[in-house]
């Protein structure tokens, strides 16, 4: 005796197109957040503008020399970081001077023995 195979069950015409709308609707559901979790910039808004003095280091030995020239219309608040090489010296993180418009500003900052890295930061 052979076994017979129960007959295929595919899906009739009617299930399947009322299946379309509901996959539709559930792409749509999931994608609906991604479009709205980032506004639209409006066409009319400006560009950032740009900020921050342009500076250089020297370091010679165990000093560290900063120069920052500020090219743009606000001020910028920097400050010299230095972190030395021997574990016993001193950090040290330099105060804040502010760079005017169109304005120059040296900072100069030292270690005991050897200059580890050094770098200067920004603020508005």
């Amino acid at each position: 005796m052979h076994a017979s195979l129960p007959p295929s069950r595919s899906a009739s015409p009617r299930r399947a197109a009322a299946r379309r709308p509901r996959a539709a609707a559930a792409a749509v559901a999931l994608l609906l957040p991604l479009l709205t979790a980032f506004p639209a910039q409006a066409e009319d808004d400006p560009p950032p503008r740009p900020f921050g003095a342009d500076c250089r280091l020297t370091t010679e030995g165990s000093e560290v020399v900063g120069y920052c020239h500020n090219p743009y219309p606000e001020p910028d608040r920097v400050r010299l970081h230095l972190r030395c090489g021997a574990w016993w010296d001193l950090d040290t993180d330099g105060p804040a001077r502010e760079v005017g418009p169109a304005r120059s500003v040296e900072l100069t900052g030292r270690c005991w023995q050897t200059v580890g890295s050094a770098w200067i930061s920004h603020a508005r």
